[in-house]
């Protein structure tokens, strides 16, 4: 983890206004602009911000019991960072603040944060003769501060020291491990959540990168004194405090005016605009929070991932996603994320799951994930007609040629370069169903996030486009951890084909994937539930071996802003499905509205239908009580295809910022089991955007 801080440190100086290799032409123009640069950073007044960091700390703690002396010992909270799950002692949050700076350049301040950590817990195991062996663990679940600022300004830096409040919210575990002379019970288990309040102090250093953008670096130390809860189970009380080591990354914008604002006159802030086009980075955000709701429904019997009746759920995340340029034609993202929900019962009971935001790891505390995307993106033109990019998320604005080669590698999501459709792909925009938004049987390989490590290597020439990949599988099905030695990985191919269809755009394509791992056979886990008398299990019998499928992708513009999507998949059915959902064969479609139409050109409304099914084989492995990686009622008497009607409206908010979708679907046989439903699933989506290019920095929010 302090290497990976340390490389974050390196990438905040690249930060720093600067010029990346560029064209002759665009040089001169950049060369004669530079006196429009800002050189002084406005330190007075309102912003927000969002920072990440590396957090080691300590809990000392000590047990009382009623018949026995006290036990005492020290829990370390630090914890390294593993590329393969993603846990760490690293926190992500947010902040917001204000500050006056004196004509002595002296500056006073107030900063308030939200944290959320990753893993920043411990614990330690002791034993007694009274109490026998147990074991004691301190979770941090998230804290926050609210501090002054003193500091000096430099022109663009800023120099300061801090102090003030602290909270955070813990969670205390206690687990008896072995019997003991008392009440404790080998089993029993208690967890207390706890409210600490201590101080902090810090100091740390900001440097201006546009009028509106700053970044910072500091260093906080927590404190929080002593405090207890009483363990029931055990009859303990047990007291302990906290101290967390703060080492945090830092963006910053400043709201209102500048004070330094960009010039306004047409050609002076056109020459503004082409200096700030040579920039090296790029900032964009999101954040969605989605709401879904299924009321009663028939339910006859209940199975351990079978959907509830009558329960709401919700789910938010939010990203950020940083980019730099690093040589001609190469870009490198970094996405750190913080997420916090639940699907519909955790995310199972529907192959064709309703909510595309749910998280296979629910949580009721948001959390963060450090690096849930960063790879590497080199583009080498090959000539053809020059194409125009918007800058997106992970993605720079500027110009490609349609003959190209895009090699892409590190970790990233499978489905952000294969089996696209731009009506039906992403759920934070258009679509919410599992089976909408992906081919459904395309058992694409990734963690319980959706990420995973690969490459990619793309090949435009003219209509046509191939890709293919290599990516490393989960450790298991459906597993958060990826496998670290990638014997357990997936093949994939695409070819794709461009054309004009009676003068409207189109394109077909044809996915398929092949992935060597240990996977269960059908047939063999109920061989040997019948002779063990136990459900059968496809962990029990898995084989090192091959699963393939394929998938047809279309998508056809019927009439201007109004379009057509297709998919159809088919998927080895006699193996256990891996890291997607518990799907064989599928076929979707559905047609997608500009609102254009109706004089409302930023909303999109949508409607689609999926049937999806699964082989024979694979619906007795789930009426014997088999489980899939999502769905498994306990029995399936009754099978039957899954089928589900989807629709949309997409209501912008403010331009290109915020949207609104209401979203309802019909669930038929859910699980494949006719004895459950039919299903409605009411949700709600509000989904906002920040795209934070240097062209926009340097102007007024």
């Amino acid at each position: 983890m302090r290497i990976g801080l340390l490389g974050c440190v390196v990438l905040l100086g690249t930060l720093v206004p600067c010029h990346a290799d560029e064209p002759e032409e665009a040089s001169e123009k950049t060369q004669s602009t530079k006196t429009t640069a800002f050189t002084k950073f406005d330190w007075s007044g309102a912003y927000v911000g969002t920072q990440i960091g590396f957090s080691p700390g300590s809990s000392s703690w000590a047990a009382t019991q009623p018949n026995g002396p006290e036990l005492t010992g020290s829990i370390d909270l630090s914890n390294g960072f593993n590329v393969f799950n993603g846990s760490g002692g690293y926190f992500g949050g947010f902040e917001a603040g204000y500050n006056y700076v004196l004509p002595s350049r002296l500056m006073l301040g107030i900063e308030g944060d939200l944290q959320f950590p990753n893993t920043i817990s411990g614990s330690q195991t002791v034993s007694s003769d009274v109490s026998g062996q147990a074991s004691y663990a301190d979770t941090v679940l998230m804290f926050s501060t609210v501090r002054g600022r003193l500091g000096y300004a430099f022109n663009k830096w800023l120099l300061y020291g801090t102090a003030g409040f602290a909270l955070s919210r813990d969670q205390l575990d206690r687990t008896q491990l072995s019997g003991s002379a008392d009440r404790a019970v080998a089993g029993d288990v208690n967890t207390e959540l706890l409210t600490r309040f201590g101080m902090t102090v810090g100091a740390g250093v900001e440097v201006g990168l546009t009028p509106k953008l700053s970044a910072k670096l500091e260093y906080q130390f927590l404190d929080f004194p002593s405090a207890g809860v009483l363990f029931p189970l055990a009859g303990q009380h047990y007291d302990s405090d906290l101290i967390l080591n703060n080492v945090e990354l830092g963006l910053n914008y400043k709201l209102g005016d500048t004070g330094n604002d960009p010039p306004k006159g047409k050609d002076e802030q056109s020459e503004t605009e082409e200096q700030s086009e040579s920039r090296n980075w790029a900032i964009h955000g999101q954040t969605t929070f989605t709401y879904a709701y299924d009321p009663p429904f028939l339910s006859p019997y209940v199975g351990p991932q079978s959907l509830a009746p009558n329960q709401a759920r919700e789910i938010w995340d939010a990203d950020l996603y940083l980019g730099f340029r690093l040589w001609q034609g190469a870009e490198l993202w970094i996405d750190p994320e913080i997420d916090q929900g639940f699907g519909l019962s955790n995310t199972h009971g529907v192959a064709g799951f309703p909510t595309g935001e749910a998280f296979r790891e629910g949580a009721a505390f948001p959390y963060s994930r450090l690096l849930q995307a960063a790879f590497i993106r080199q583009t080498i033109d090959l000539g053809g007609k020059t194409e125009e990019i918007e800058a997106d998320a992970n993605r720079f604005g500027g110009s490609q040629t349609a003959d190209r080669l895009v090699f892409t590698i590190g970790r990233f999501a499978v489905e952000d370069i294969f089996d696209k459709n731009k009506y039906a792909n992403e759920e934070k925009e258009d679509f919410s169903n599992w089976a909408l938004i992906n081919t459904a049987s395309f058992d694409y390989a990734a963690d319980a996030w959706d990420y995973t490590y690969g490459a990619a290597v793309e090949w435009y020439k003219g209509p046509w486009t191939l890709r293919g990949g290599f990516f490393d599988l989960s450790i298991r099905p459906d597993d958060p951890e990826l496998d670290p030695t990638f014997g357990q990985f997936q093949l994939d191919g695409e070819i794709e084909r461009r054309y004009d269809l009676w003068q409207q755009p189109g394109k077909i394509a044809i996915t398929g994937f092949l992935s060597r791992a240990r996977f269960g056979s059908y047939a063999d886990a109920i061989r040997l539930s019948a002779q063990t008398g136990q459900p059968p299990d496809l962990a029990a019998v898995g084989n090192y071996t091959s699963r393939d499928g394929v998938a047809f992708n279309l998508e056809q513009q019927i009439m201007p802003n109004v379009g057509f999507f297709m998919r159809a998949g088919l998927a080895s059915g006699n193996l256990g499905p891996w890291d997607f959902t518990d799907i064989d064969r599928t076929v979707a479609a559905g047609l997608s509205f500009s609102g254009k139409q109706w004089g409302r050109p930023g909303d999109t409304w949508g409607i689609g239908g999926v049937v999806s099914g699964i082989s024979k084989i694979h619906q007795e492995f789930l009426n014997d009580g088999g489980l899939g990686l999502i769905i498994g009622d306990g029995k399936l008497p009754h099978p039957g295809p899954e089928e589900i009607f989807e629709t949309y409206y997409s209501l912008q908010l403010a331009k290109d910022h915020w949207w609104f979708s209401p979203d309802y679907q019909f669930v038929v046989d859910p699980g494949y089991n006719r004895d459950r439903g039919p299903v409605s699933v009411f949700g709600a989506r509000l989904h906002g955007e920040f795209r934070g290019s240097p062209r926009e920095l340097l102007r007024v929010a």
